[in-house]
């Protein structure tokens, strides 16, 4: 695979990386309720994510509610929206960076070592917004994991698992640090420049023997 074609792959990688953790931080299937155990309550479907939670009836209306107040909340979903806010900001500017630094694009061509090193600081970004996504997906998880398993009164239908957005925010993750790892192995331009270099020492050379 050529340098071109690894950082076009890693960039749309990264790219779609960044579009699944926007979705994921949107989305509030954080956790759901659980149906494990003898009576599942199957009326009212349970879903909490970072900034709301939702009540599914058996006649398919769902009801959102705002969480009303943010200190109000725990610190592991606190915790978990700044890191989702941060991982965007850094994969937006990730996006912008990479942008300018493919082989691909026109913009600074009479300079390809240090648009070979922007691409490289657009695949860093992106790794960072996949670590970000990463981080915050696990601490939601495992906060959900030590409330399910504790001991406690509620029953287990009545208890919280992983949402689908947890899934999609691992994904995420992966695409991310996939596609800022490809744009890190851009190839630098400093090849090119000894074979351009070779090449005009080359006519140089020939005329003294003449």
């Amino acid at each position: 695979m050529g340098g071109g074609a690894r950082e076009l792959g890693g960039y749309l990688a990264a790219l779609g990386g960044w579009v699944a953790a926007l979705a994921a931080a949107v989305l509030p299937q954080w956790r759901q309720s659980s149906y494990a155990g003898d009576a599942i309550i199957t009326a009212v479907g349970l879903h909490e994510g970072l900034w709301m939670s939702c009540a599914a009836q058996s006649t398919g209306q769902v009801q959102c509610r705002l969480h009303d107040s943010l200190l109000s909340l725990d610190v592991h979903i606190q915790m978990s929206r700044a890191l989702m806010v941060i991982s965007l900001l850094l994969g937006f500017f990730g996006i912008i960076v990479s942008v300018v630094g493919m082989k691909c694009t026109k913009v600074g061509e009479e300079d390809p070592v240090t648009k070979s090193r922007i691409a490289v600081a657009g695949g860093v970004l992106f790794i960072l917004s996949g670590l970000c996504s990463l981080a915050a997906v696990s601490l939601y998880a495992t906060q959900v994991t030590y409330e399910f398993f504790r001991e406690s009164t509620v029953p287990i239908n009545a208890r919280y698992e992983f949402g689908s957005a947890l899934f999609v925010g691992w994904g995420a993750a992966s695409l991310s640090m996939l596609g800022g790892s490809l744009l890190c192995c851009s190839c630098p331009a400093k090849e090119r420049r000894g074979q351009q270099y070779h090449r005009q020492s080359q006519p140089s050379t020939a005329r003294e023997y003449v």
